[in-house]
């Protein structure tokens, strides 16, 4: 599903090395952890597999398809049908609703356009039903939780059914409590979607919820472990 092969990733004007040739193979249906200290590429690795960033050597593929040879719109098109990406902060918008912070992703891929107005709608319910927000479509962000805020966040990662679900530190803003609420809700997507989910995380609650970690350690992958749980 995703392989990486010797990617390297540097900021010449910073002079840093983020990656340092990361081998890696996340397959069908695979809940993947990627642990390691702030500074040591986790985000950066999960840029470059949903296509954000495109500047590296070495080569990531998705399916078989190398994401550097993807023309500007093949990539726009792949992070916006094949893959849901869910960050700590968020980044819902407060002057919208519920519903319309889902369907930020029907506007960005039928550029603006307003068909299938009902089925829009129809899906809108069914994600956030499915994330346990069921008739928040209304509600406003503002008057929603922390976990909740969440919930929606992951909703619209769920928009246009992804085949990948990477995720930058699900849990960082969140509580003990309500952050296992959301690995709970994580795991559950990955059993009955049959997602596949990569997780970047200080968490060992997200860590311990997948069925493999791997460490980087400044940029290298070093020996990981099966998870327990």
């Amino acid at each position: 599903m995703i392989r990486l092969e010797n990617v390297r990733k540097r900021y010449p004007l910073a002079d840093v090395d983020v990656l340092c040739g990361v081998d890696l193979q996340v397959e069908v249906g695979e809940f993947v952890s990627i642990v390691g200290r702030s500074g040591s590429g986790k985000t950066t690795l999960l840029n470059l597999m949903g296509g954000l960033d495109t500047s590296f050597e070495g080569r990531v593929e998705v399916d078989g398809e190398a994401i550097d040879a993807l023309a500007e719109s093949e990539i726009a098109s792949f992070r916006n049908r094949r893959v849901g990406f869910v960050f700590q902060a968020y980044h819902l918008l407060d002057h919208l609703s519920c519903g319309e912070n889902v369907a930020l992703a029907s506007l960005f891929a039928r550029g603006g356009s307003r068909r299938d107005v009902s089925w829009v709608r129809s899906r809108i319910d069914e994600v956030l039903d499915a994330v346990g927000l069921g008739g928040a479509a209304r509600r406003s962000p503002t008057k929603l939780s922390g976990g909740e805020r969440q919930r929606v966040a992951v909703a619209r990662a769920l928009f246009h059914e992804p085949a990948i679900l990477l995720c930058d530190e699900p849990t960082g803003n969140l509580d003990s409590k309500t952050g296992r609420e959301i690995v709970d809700l994580l795991s559950g997507l990955h059993k009955h979607q049959n997602l596949v989910i990569v997780a970047a995380t200080h968490d060992d609650a997200v860590s311990g919820a997948g069925d493999r970690m791997v460490r980087l350690r400044e940029g290298r992958l070093v020996n990981g472990s099966e998870a327990s749980g």
